[in-house]
């Protein structure tokens, strides 16, 4: 019995032994499983560092791209008030232009007999000239023709 014993306690200590070699080997594996992941975390990490860096400077221009807007966008609005201010004189004065034409309209329709009156005069005006500048042509052409008779005598 006593050999029992001896075997068992052999029989024990040999898968003490086993145990002890593949937990072992399980520790070195999570040893390099767990030195990969510290490579993986402090890559991670300087990518991180660098993300965090064009964050910043991507943040940094797009408040500096929202000011500049903001300032174009004020000197906009006093562009949009001149643009403003020139209808409302354009508006103005095509207004200034109706009245005008509208008086001068009122003042033509006042005068419609003076103006027909005028054109009848003018035309007599000229009726006249016409007949005074046939009457001296025919003056001329027959004093030519006194001239020439009298020449050729």
């Amino acid at each position: 019995m006593e050999i029992i014993l001896y075997l068992s306690v052999a029989l024990v200590a040999i898968a003490f032994l086993v145990l002890v070699i593949y937990v072992a080997k399980t520790l070195k594996s999570l040893q390099e499983t767990l030195g990969s992941v510290s490579k993986t975390l402090a890559g991670l990490e300087r990518q991180l560092d660098g993300v965090t860096h064009e964050t910043t400077e991507l943040l940094q221009k797009t408040n500096a791209l929202a000011d500049d807007i903001q300032e174009k966008s004020k000197s906009l609005n006093s562009v949009v008030t001149a643009v403003k201010d020139v209808g409302t004189t354009v508006n103005k004065f095509n207004g200034s232009l109706k009245n005008l034409s509208n008086s001068f309209e009122i003042q033509v329709e006042e005068n419609k007999e003076k103006v027909s009156q005028i054109v009848q005069w003018s035309n007599v005006f000229l009726e006249l000239k016409d007949k005074w500048n046939a009457k001296k042509k025919e003056n001329s052409e027959s004093n030519a023709g006194e001239i020439k008779r009298v020449r050729s005598r």
